[in-house]
């Protein structure tokens, strides 16, 4: 088992004392709770009916907006390279999505963004897997990583985590945050660690990579899970810098790329790339492939539940066993 955080080593431990995205939701959590609660005591001795519906509407009216969002998703993806889902897959997606995202955004998120803290005790055997540093994308904190978080302590392999803030921030202020968690994650282990990020954590990702000269002798592996790499469709419609910077064809996003490409002949072979023809927020789904990485596609699933998808977080936690081996070892593999 992972050792829990120890007060003598303070250096390695994750600044986790704060996170204004849990803040902001938990207010918007039990405000949804308040109202609701409210709006049935009104209304219900004039109407149950609409005391009933008023409420539901206040606590699952984020179900319809999914539904939108799929609804995009089945024309947009038309004609993409990725063969589109068929309406009984994105409908399955979308009840998918409808259970998984309270859990996250809700929960996980808002109340539960502390309850396992960054492993600080350093583990520097060498046949054991290198140190993870997670990622999370946008509106999240590390918190999203919960499951992944409990599934490292059972196999003792230790991670650290980032709150990517300001979160409304521009995605190449993150730099310097994935940087630290990238020193923490290199003193646990001894070697270097992989990264693991979902959504615009994998640009995060990337930018911090771009921005250091020796990343590629830092870390052993970047592996994204529903990462607009070429932008997504619904960064149209966003008014903050980091949503902005996720639009098809925005100027950052060519840069970045121009930028990698420029260092390398082959800027992407250490990258994994989980994709999905039903992602509902990352779509056309080809928008999450980077061209030489190990692109892996996961028919049906949608952007949350993607990240914990187990065909994902078994073969992601495959392949952190596979980099604890010798070069020998791997090259026989």
């Amino acid at each position: 088992m992972v050792a829990e955080s120890d007060p003598s080593n303070a250096r390695l431990r994750a600044p986790q004392d704060r996170s204004t995205l849990a803040r902001l939701q938990q207010i918007l959590v039990l405000s949804a709770l308040g109202l609701a609660i409210a709006w049935s005591l009104i209304f219900w001795n004039d109407s149950p009916l609409l005391a009933v519906g008023g409420a539901a509407l206040l606590l699952v009216g984020y179900a319809l907006v999914l539904g939108l969002e799929f609804v995009a998703v089945a024309r947009v993806n038309r004609g993409d390279s990725v063969p589109a889902a068929n309406a009984a897959t994105l409908l399955r997606a979308w009840w998918g999505e409808v259970r998984v995202a309270p859990v996250v955004f809700a929960w996980r998120q808002p109340f539960r963004w502390q309850a396992l803290p960054d492993v600080s005790v350093p583990n520097a055997d060498p046949a054991q897997p290198p140190a993870v540093v997670f990622v999370h994308g946008f509106v999240c904190n590390r918190g999203f990583w919960l499951p992944w978080m409990q599934a490292l302590r059972a196999l003792g392999i230790p991670y650290t985590s980032v709150n990517l803030e300001p979160v409304f921030g521009s995605i190449p202020a993150y730099v310097p945050l994935i940087e630290e968690a990238v020193r923490r994650a290199e003193a646990l282990s001894g070697q270097p660690p992989v990264l693991i990020c979902h959504s615009m954590g994998g640009l995060a990702a990337r930018a911090w990579w771009s921005a250091m000269p020796d990343a590629a002798q830092r870390v052993q592996r970047v592996i994204t899970i529903g990462t607009p790499h070429h932008g997504t469709w619904l960064g149209q419609f966003s008014h903050v810098p980091n949503g902005q910077q996720m639009r098809r064809n925005h100027a950052w996003l060519e840069t970045l790329a121009e930028r990698e490409q420029a260092g390398s002949d082959a800027p992407y072979e250490r990258f994994t790339c989980w994709y999905s023809n039903a992602d509902n927020i990352v779509f056309p789904a080809s928008t999450a492939l980077l061209a030489g990485a190990d692109n892996r596609h996961v028919p049906g699933v949608a952007h949350v539940a993607l990240g914990f998808h187990p065909r994902v977080m078994r073969e992601s936690l495959a392949m952190l066993a596979s980099a604890a081996k010798s070069p020998a070892e791997r090259t026989a593999a």
